[in-house]
């Protein structure tokens, strides 16, 4: 079945109305990759598709597509939404390896603060370091997640501890990072982990607590280790984007709304949920009795050193691409410290 045909016969798209007499003039399909009850998708997707509906007096309405209801992997959400075969995508950069090169700075370890920080300094480098990465399609909004941790079947306590173990690893630079400190990353899309963890493919993984409850990774695991100080192990990238045809076609005053729910504010939205969501994901875990451990700041700086060499391959790779790396994570930090202030 083609996609059109499997749009037309979806039985679980969810049409949104504003309750308004006036004529609908534009429906527009999103499409993304975690079931419906996910913070993202139930805090920061829906709630957005209803305030663009309500400011567009009923004119733009939406079906929404959760856990790639529409088909493909969600290594494809982007190329779906640059090609057209939905109109809006919220996806992981890091899923398509080579294509936001730039943008991926911010996955360096040990460079992010909190998901509502780093989602604000993302976008705002981004438009200016890393907006030719973005040209095919509209930007509605870049963000990161909190703070990426270890969730293992075994505890964590010492890097020693993870030498050797099959740790999932969500995205290139990640996968990287962990090789660098000893583990054997198993690279899979987020949506594949909880499967993995129960049959023991991995044994453990790096996720924020956000997305915990979602995958039941506290129920499939019960040892957690964080790290100390303001800076957290990684994040990952992800981008709310709009297909450009799309967007360009909109009546003006219709552009005109999008363009009002796109930016900088609604970047920082999206990374406020994901920092609710650990709170969420945090106590879920605290409440079923599992090990919840915070690494002092002796042990973590052990981790740091130990992942520096992931930021200098990083520059290494840069260069061969033609591109200032360390210009470019300095600029990161300077964003970062800008939001900060």
């Amino acid at each position: 079945m083609n996609i059109g045909k499997l749009i037309a016969a979806s039985s679980v798209a969810v049409i949104m109305t504003a309750g308004t007499a006036m004529a609908q003039d534009v429906t527009l399909r999103i499409h993304q990759m975690l079931p419906a009850q996910a913070a993202i998708p139930a805090q920061a997707i829906i709630p957005w598709a209803e305030k663009v509906t309500a400011e567009s007096d009923g004119r733009i309405q939406f079906e929404l597509y959760h856990a790639m209801q529409l088909g493909g992997t969600p290594a494809s959400l982007y190329d779906q939404a640059q090609d057209g075969v939905v109109d809006i995508v919220w996806t992981i950069l890091g899923y398509t390896p080579g294509r936001f090169p730039k943008s991926e700075v911010f996955e360096l370890p040990f460079l992010m603060t909190n998901g509502v920080e780093t989602s604000a300094a993302l976008y705002n480098y981004a438009m200016e370091h890393a907006a030719d990465e973005f040209t095919g399609v509209h930007v509605i909004a870049l963000h990161a997640h909190g703070p990426g941790l270890f969730h293992t079947s075994e505890p964590v306590n010492a890097l020693e501890d993870i030498q050797g173990m099959k740790i999932r690893g969500g995205s290139r630079i990640v996968s990287d990072m962990l090789a660098n400190l000893g583990a054997e990353p198993v690279g899979m899309p987020v949506p594949q982990t909880t499967e993995a963890l129960s049959r023991g493919v991995i044994e453990g993984t790096t996720v924020p607590w956000e997305v915990t409850p979602s995958l039941r990774i506290s129920e499939l695991v019960t040892n957690h280790t964080g790290f100390s100080g303001d800076r957290g192990l990684y994040t990952q990238t992800f981008g709310v984007v709009m297909n450009r045809s799309t967007y360009e076609s909109l009546p003006d005053d219709l552009r005109a709304v999008i363009d009002a729910n796109s930016g900088l504010e609604v970047s920082r939205e999206f990374g406020r949920v994901m920092d609710h969501g650990d709170e969420v994901g945090l106590q879920i875990a605290i409440d079923a009795g599992n090990n919840v451990i915070t690494l002092d700041e002796a042990e973590t700086a052990r981790w740091r050193e130990a992942a520096e060499v992931t930021i200098e391959e990083w520059f290494t790779e840069m260069e061969g691409m033609g591109h200032d790396g360390r210009a470019l994570y300095e600029a990161a930090q300077e964003a970062l410290d800008a939001v900060s202030e």
